[in-house]
């Protein structure tokens, strides 16, 4: 059975006493604050990091999130502002692997192979090495440790130099870390990956991989031991993306329908989803949503590519969470109740490196240079220019504290952006005022009057439509806001899922046309200089918005979408400082954008 991490006795009470002096000066705010963080991202204690050339360890990692300068490919490198969480989640596969090589003490250092990765230094031998001994084994069905693995403890030692690391840079209102792992499923190439976050001060001996549980009902399973014992855990599925139809399935991994044990797991343990990363938006995909006109965004088609990978509607996030309305119709719990976070998926050893213009890759050489970015790939994953940056996981919570934190995810009062640090709030009731959102107390009131983004509501009174508070404020270092949309997504009566966008909000004087379409606000890009103007756009979009089209007997769901004016694309930066001509296959620029947690209506 899993077992709390144990320190020594005098480091304990060291901790304990700083730690509880700490919390008692963290003020609580029952109307939440924002906070910003990276929830995926992975060090030098990563194989596959490691093998791309990072050397960053896990403090590093927090260094780099708290604003300190650290070497990225041979580079001083920073991010432009600190973070306020961060969790460091290197993969639990090879942790022990990684453990040997790192230390010249540990058991199994001086294997062959073990030398011979250490001796490596050209990427291309880098990347067969990796494939040899690691690729061909983890992407099949039953992978195994590899003939270097010397053992248990070295997990053990692995999973402690992570712990301590979140433990020495944790500062209760300040910067919190929060203690977490990926587990990196891929049966069949797909990728199931989740990143298990741990609540508070209580972390099992241990972190369970894909060698030892091979698929997420194995791992909601482990987590519900955990829980038995007091540690608390979530999982947070990777994009979705790159699932190959696994993400959302109609069956168990059995390939027996999905039952109300598979449902109620799912929705204990898997609280959010991750809609962006450094391979590609989740979100929707241009060629399901053609009536979309924001569906082309950061599409990263190259996925498809390697690994039989291929794309379909149901791999993407829209469709997955209303499909979960399906099943609560069929099954009374919702396997798919997924609020949205986001992270970067860096194996830099960086947090939230997530400037357009501040973009130095995000694997080692394949991408570390303005070279390889045009012209080179992500082996087995993607072509480089089709990289996104990543994304930011933001959470509205009641301090800055682990718990707090974790509990805010949890409730999946979290939203992601795509970068900038744009302010978004979203509630959802039945009797909000019409000016609600103009009062100085509109926070207090809507909290009052219903629910937060991630939150459910049921039993519309004498039918009436749902109304909506939505506000956003732009990043005060980026651009101006466009507009404000609210998706829903719905469910009809013979069971075909269904979902909309509505303009609810926006900048400039523009009516929708005809078609319902509001018109381009415009583009202030010079591309020449890879510049934007702050000229059009507003700073700050609200509104209350009524469903029109509410029916109180299908269930529904509705999540806000901000969006902002154009700004250059990391690709236009990289061409304009090299003094090379703009990519002609990829878009110059792109309009940032922040996707809010659901609000879910059951009736």
């Amino acid at each position: 059975m899993p077992k709390h991490i144990r320190t020594s006795s005098l480091m304990l009470a060291t901790l304990s006493l700083l730690a509880g002096t700490a919390l008692a000066e963290v003020t609580q705010n029952k109307e939440r604050n924002l906070y910003f963080g990276e929830t995926h991202m992975h060090t030098a204690y990563s194989l596959d990091a490691f093998i791309g050339g990072t050397r960053q360890t896990p403090s590093d990692a927090y260094r780099a999130a708290k604003g300190e300068t650290v070497i990225v490919n041979g580079q001083p490198h920073k991010v432009r502002r600190p973070l306020d969480f961060a969790a460091v989640t290197d993969h639990a596969e090879y942790l022990g692997e990684m453990y040997s090589a790192l230390n010249a003490d540990a058991p199994g250092h001086d294997n062959p192979l073990i030398q011979q990765l250490l001796g490596l230094q050209d990427i291309k031998q880098r990347e067969q090495w990796f494939f040899k001994y690691v690729i061909s084994n983890n992407r099949g069905d039953e992978p195994g440790h590899t003939d270097f693995y010397a053992g248990v403890e070295t997990e053990k030692s692995g999973w402690q130099i992570s712990v301590d690391a979140a433990e020495a840079h944790y500062q209760p209102g300040v910067f919190t870390t929060l203690v977490a792992y990926e587990w990196s499923a891929a049966p069949k190439g797909g990728n199931l990956h989740r990143n298990v976050i741990f609540r508070g001060d209580s972390f099992p001996e241990k972190p369970m991989s894909y060698i030892d549980i091979n698929r997420e009902e194995g791992l909601w399973r482990w987590l519900q031991e955990l829980e038995q014992e007091g540690i608390r855990g979530l999982a947070i599925p990777h994009n979705s993306n790159a699932s190959k139809g696994m993400m959302f399935p109609d069956q168990d991994s059995s390939g027996d329908p999905i039952d109300l044990e598979y449902a109620q797991m799912r929705e204990h343990f898997e609280r959010a989803i991750e809609m962006m990363q450094v391979k590609g938006n989740s979100e929707v995909h241009r060629q399901f949503w053609a009536a979309d006109e924001f569906s082309d965004f950061e599409n990263a088609d190259s996925i498809q590519n390697s690994s039989g990978r291929t794309f379909a509607k149901g791999n993407f996030v829209r469709s997955g969470i209303t499909k979960g309305l399906a099943f609560q119709q069929q099954l009374g719990v919702n396997p798919f109740k997924l609020g949205f976070t986001g992270g970067t998926d860096s194996h830099n050893g960086m947090m939230s490196d997530v400037d357009e213009d501040n973009f130095v890759g995000a694997h080692g050489p394949e991408d570390g240079s303005v070279k390889a970015r045009r012209e080179g790939s992500v082996t087995g994953w993607i072509d480089s220019k089709d990289l996104s940056i990543g994304s930011l996981t933001a959470v509205w919570a009641t301090g800055n504290t682990r718990e707090a934190i974790w509990d805010a995810m949890h409730a999946r009062e979290t939203y992601a952006t795509s970068g900038p640090r744009m302010a978004l709030r979203f509630f959802g009731g039945w009797r909000y005022a019409d000016d609600i959102h103009t009062r100085a107390d509109v926070v207090k009131k809507a909290y009052r009057g219903g629910v937060p983004m991630g939150g459910s509501m049921q039993d519309a009174p004498r039918g009436k439509a749902p109304r909506f508070v939505v506000m956003a404020n732009k990043d005060a270092l980026g651009a101006n806001l466009d507009r404000i949309q609210i998706v829903k997504g719905w469910v009809d009566a013979s069971g075909e899922l269904h979902d909309q966008v509505f303009d609810v909000v926006w900048a400039g004087v523009r009516e929708p046309t005809g078609s319902g379409k509001l018109p381009a606000l415009g583009n202030t890009v010079d591309l020449a200089t890879a510049t934007y103007r702050n000229t059009i756009g507003s700073a700050q979009l609200a509104t209350v918005w009524q469903d029109p089209e509410f029916d109180p007997e299908i269930p529904a769901l509705y999540y806000a979408r901000v969006i902002e004016i154009p700004t250059p694309r990391w690709t236009t930066y990289d061409a304009v400082r090299a003094g090379l001509p703009l990519l002609a296959d990829v878009p110059a620029t792109i309009q940032e954008r922040a996707w809010s947690s659901p609000i879910w209506y059951t009736p």
